[in-house]
């Protein structure tokens, strides 16, 4: 997810935010045991999401959304597990090309449809068709007949059936022994027969899902999402009556969250960089503070396609030049850890402190000889992209300053709402660097190495150029490619995750595809004495299926 306030595109350094004018709290009657009661309405900002219909959900803020509305196969827990949602069971062929679920009987969307593999079938269909132009249909490349309906050329998903009302067969064009792992994406949702194409506006501003919550009323574009509890939810229903979601303007957004969670505005919110430290300190004796070590990453896209990045030398003399302890303990005081991988430590079977070479500590030395080697004169132009309103000003000036003391380079800083943001590094002509993040949407290292670095995943318009993928660096190995076929192909999962780090090898720190700055360290604030069970998810959102009154 792409990170926007990143996953899931990820937004904020810390964070994003909303405005802070005082109104009421939470409701819900008194608990005395711990456990939590029914009723209450939760509180919460985020900025304008690309989409909440799950065929085009792709940060965190849509993500959010969708993740509540509807309920696929699986889940995964805060730590990366596989849970089971409508999946009852699952059977893999011995070659990994043919998956055969056993889907729950007797769930329903809240318009009271019934949750059956035709659903499935017609939700993956949906997302995959050439029509629907999703940015995240990229997990359902491997499914056989994605490429026809994906390029326009037929209108059926031939590699989903339903032998019956309950069982849904998925067929793989190659092997690939985690594709139950992506499901946990909010793409692979099923939708009712009243879903339509993806054009169809009035779904796409107010889906009818089988989730724990249902939209109560449409999406008020920046403005508001109402979210309310789905009493007809056909798995552990949510306690929560409601969910105020408001939307407001990204420009400044990280203080107002900040400050509207002080005035009582939200029960749940991100902050400002410089203000982690004083919220910790203010918050955390009051067990209103959350900090969680989440599966994701924090990197610069540099533009591989483009002068004047084009080369890994010049990729790994800007790794080089990068002082991240510095910036980690002055502009973050302490409150980020530099990253020296793509792969987050939450993935204990893949992870490799410090596979990216040039990312282990700053080398001025080192920068200029690549610098001399890969093109990168001083006084050479580098464009330096990054989303406002989300806390990044401060340590992208940083480092912007660090390329020019070290490389002496002509830094020019370009500063984009997020949707903007995210459209601009689609464009074929954009290059430099572009600050981003990444949250996973499923937990394999697949969800981490295929959308940022496999050529598959840069799904470049053949009219406009445009990059539809996640790989907006355009980074491309053949080598690499094939690593990721190899380890999708291997059944024993010892063996796939040393494949899985070679790829990580060869892109991050042979060919320096991306830079790695900071792992994903997260805080938020959360009203404890209104509410109970307030975590962080899997999805680094809060766990409001599981939040209860006091």
């Amino acid at each position: 997810m792409r990170g926007a306030t990143s996953a899931k595109w990820v937004a904020g350094a810390a964070i994003i935010a909303l405005a802070a004018t005082a109104c009421g709290g939470g409701g819900g009657s008194k608990d005395t045991t711990g456990a939590g009661k029914a009723g209450g309405t939760f509180r919460l900002g985020i900025t304008e999401p690309v989409a909440i219909d799950p065929f085009n959900a792709q940060e965190s803020e849509g993500s959010l959304v969708a993740h509540n509305l509807f309920t696929g196969l699986y889940n995964a827990t805060p730590d990366g597990k596989l849970i089971p949602q409508l999946a009852e069971s699952v059977t893999t062929s011995d070659d990994g090309k043919t998956w055969t679920f056993k889907i729950k009987p007797g769930t329903k969307f809240s318009n009271g449809e019934v949750v059956d593999a035709e659903a499935f079938i017609r939700g993956w269909t949906r997302v995959a068709a050439k029509a629907s132009a999703s940015d995240v249909a990229y997990p359902m490349e491997g499914i056989e007949g994605y490429k026809e309906l994906n390029g326009g050329t037929s209108d059926k998903f031939s590699g989903l059936t339903a032998p019956d009302a309950n069982t849904l067969k998925v067929q793989l064009s190659a092997p690939d022994f985690e594709f139950d792992k992506k499901t946990v994406h909010t793409v692979f949702s099923p939708v009712p027969k009243v879903a339509g194409a993806a054009s169809n506006k009035a779904f796409n501003d107010a889906p009818i899902g089988n989730g724990p919550f249902k939209m109560d009323g449409s999406w008020q574009h920046n403005k508001s999402i109402t979210l309310v509890r789905n009493d007809d939810y056909g798995l552990t229903k949510a306690k929560l009556d409601k969910v105020e979601i408001s939307i407001l303007n990204s420009a400044n957004g990280v203080t107002l969250e900040y400050q509207g969670f002080q005035s009582g505005q939200f029960d749940w919110a991100r902050m400002p960089t410089p203000q982690q430290p004083v919220a910790k300190a203010k918050f955390e004796p009051k067990k209103e503070w959350i900090e969680a070590d989440t599966s994701g990453i924090n990197y610069l896209v540099a533009f591989n396609q483009g002068a004047p990045l084009n080369n890994p030398d010049a990729r790994k003399a800007i790794s080089y030049a990068i002082d991240r302890e510095a910036i980690a303990k002055g502009v973050f005081q302490g409150m980020q850890k530099p990253a020296t991988s793509v792969l987050p430590p939450s993935f204990a079977d893949t992870y490799q402190d410090g596979v990216c070479t040039s990312c282990v500590k700053q080398d001025p030395a080192k920068a200029k000889e690549y610098a001399a080697k890969g093109g990168l004169k001083p006084g050479t132009e580098l464009n330096f992209g990054y989303n406002t309103g989300a806390g990044h000003e401060e340590w992208v000036q940083a480092v912007a300053q660090q390329l020019k003391d070290v490389l002496g380079l002509n830094v020019k800083l370009n500063g984009k709402p997020f949707k903007e943001a995210l459209s601009q590094q689609q464009d074929q002509a954009t290059n430099g660097l572009w600050r981003s993040a990444w949250g996973a949407d499923y937990p394999t290292p697949d969800n981490f190495l295929y959308p940022l670095l496999d050529s598959g995943s840069i799904n470049a318009d053949p009219k406009t150029g445009k990059a539809l993928g996640d790989n907006r660096g355009r980074y491309t190995n053949p080598e690499f490619d094939k690593l990721i076929t190899q380890a999708r192909g291997t059944k024993d999962p010892a063996a796939r995750a040393k494949v899985y780090q070679q790829a990580e090898k060869l892109a991050v720190d042979t060919d320096q595809g991306l830079i790695p700055l900071w792992k994903r360290t997260q805080f938020r604030l959360a009203d404890t004495t209104k509410f109970t069970n307030v975590k962080l998810d899997f999805f680094e959102n809060p766990n409001l299926a599981e939040i209860a009154s006091k």
